[in-house]
């Protein structure tokens, strides 16, 4: 099959959340079982061109209709990491794309309007006949929307999407500008609630809402967030439009890359190790401590590797940290926060436990440090108040560090409690959960895992290789989206 992926962003040359992982990660997922994919990205003026192999002109006059005219673009090929890529470049007075960042700007809705646009015209132009066009997020919602009103007409009649939703929160509200702007033109009509029009607000179209409706195939990406999104608030607003499209709507969990995320060859710890040399990982344990400058000691250390934000739930991981000092563990987080308040919170913090022998925390964030710690550390806990899949959890069963995690989307679909979980025998239980979102229940599950560790280190170590068993790569999420792919092209 030939698959063109549309997104905003594919690590590591362009990455501001989990998004850029799956596009690589499935990208080439799906090229292992034999499939041609190509990705098409927007030229940003910031992104990482350290990691493009080869580039190069690939379309030099590309005229995309905008409003009553065109915009004059030149679209380069290069590989990231072996992936082909093509990066759309706008000449135009509204430097749609040399902004210095990927998102945050008044108009990113016309900035991913306009790219969307182009990719289509891209494909069109260059007589790319994709048997699949792979959306994400509502940067791309309108892909669907343009080529089933306005392209299928020009050529493109034979092309199918799958269109994937890593977060709901974020859906691309816009008004008659981007009808106007795009071609689609028609008023009453895209603002008809069964198309584009906002579910709350009669004076808005919404991306996303376009992806789910014109699509031919919608998932988010793990099962449980996709039930989340039908009937919980989790779906912020769109719970209905994915209840009439619910023949098409499931969840596929993600992948992690296990050349990128792997013990026994990662290039950022000291020392390599698997399930079965697991006293490796002691070692580097010892080396954390020594960058960290944390007591050398016989305690177990708890880790936090993530955003600062609402959605992870900072409020638990604040009593996280000061449960586990006062179990005797040593605590170490690695983390950037999103918004002002959280991240004086944080710094307060730092300042405050500055001389704790036991306890370290990193506002930022830094790869390396990140490989050391989920080498290093005995546990990770995610007390996400959402979370569509979750990574985290997954990296840290690679490296043999037990995840503590909150029942919520991808989080349930990947831990299964040692205690009290009643879908899989014991042996193949792997970490530990809790589902309320006040401080007893994250205690509840600490506390456990910390018992085990403290009385019963045979059997933490046996929780420790059950996770490590697990195989939460790409290959099975390519072989689901494969199977969607193949329904959607022959329906």
């Amino acid at each position: 099959m030939y698959i063109v992926q549309v997104a905003s962003e594919c690590a590591p040359v362009i990455k501001a959340g989990g998004l850029g992982d799956v596009v690589y990660g499935l990208s080439r997922g799906l090229e292992v079982q034999g499939h041609c994919v190509e990705i098409i990205l927007p030229k940003y003026d910031c992104m990482r061109y350290d990691h493009i192999w080869g580039l190069h002109d690939a379309y030099r006059d590309l005229w995309v209709p905008w409003y009553g005219g065109a915009i004059h673009c030149s679209v380069y090929c290069g590989w990231v990491h072996g992936r082909v890529c093509f990066f759309i470049e706008p000449h135009s007075g509204d430097n749609f794309f040399n902004r210095g960042c990927y998102y945050g700007c008044v108009d990113d809705n016309m900035r991913f309007a306009f790219f969307s646009k182009a990719a289509l015209e891209f494909l069109q132009k260059s007589n790319k006949r994709p048997d699949v066009i792979h959306c994400h997020d509502w940067q791309t919602g309108l892909v669907p929307v343009m080529l089933y009103e306005m392209y299928k007409y020009h050529g493109m009649e034979y092309q199918r999407v799958c269109y994937t939703i890593h977060n709901f929160k974020h859906q691309g509200i816009g008004g008659t500008d981007i009808l106007w702007a795009t071609g689609l033109n028609k008023e009453p009509y895209y603002f008809n609630y069964d198309r584009l029009g906002d579910n709350f607000n009669a004076f808005a179209l919404n991306f996303m809402k376009g992806g789910i409706v014109y699509s031919n195939s919608v998932n988010t990406v793990s099962p449980h967030h996709a039930w989340e999104a039908h009937h919980t608030e989790v779906g912020c607003g769109l719970s209905h439009t994915l209840h009439l499209q619910q023949d098409k709507f499931a969840g596929i969990l993600n992948g992690i890359d296990y050349d990128m995320w792997n013990p026994e060859s990662d290039s950022y710890i000291p020392y390599q190790y698997s399930k079965d040399n697991l006293e490796e990982k002691a070692w580097n344990k010892k080396a954390l401590r020594e960058r960290l400058l944390l007591e050398q000691s016989d305690r177990p250390l708890i880790a936090f590797i993530g955003r600062l934000d609402p959605q992870k739930g900072v409020h638990l991981l604040h009593h996280a940290l000061y449960y586990a000092l006062s179990r005797g563990a040593q605590f170490v987080l690695l983390g950037s926060a999103t918004e002002p308040g959280i991240n004086a919170q944080f710094w307060h913090e730092k300042h405050h436990l500055n001389n704790n022998p036991n306890c370290h925390l990193e506002i930022g964030f830094n790869e390396e440090l990140a490989h050391l710690i989920y080498a290093g550390a005995d546990m990770i806990v995610v007390p996400s108040n959402y979370e569509p899949c979750g990574l985290t959890q997954m990296i840290g069963f690679q490296y043999g560090t037990v995840p503590i995690v909150r029942g919520v989307g991808g989080l349930v679909n990947t831990v299964f409690d040692r205690d009290y979980d009643q879908t899989k025998p014991p042996e193949e239980r792997n970490g530990y959960l809790f589902y309320q979102t006040d401080n007893h229940a994250l205690e509840s599950a600490m506390g456990r895992a910390l018992e085990l560790w403290y009385t019963e280190p045979e059997e933490f170590r046996k929780l420790v290789i059950q996770g490590m068993e697990y195989d939460y790569s790409w290959n099975n999420p390519a072989e689901e989206y494969i199977k969607i792919y193949d329904y959607i092209r022959h329906k």
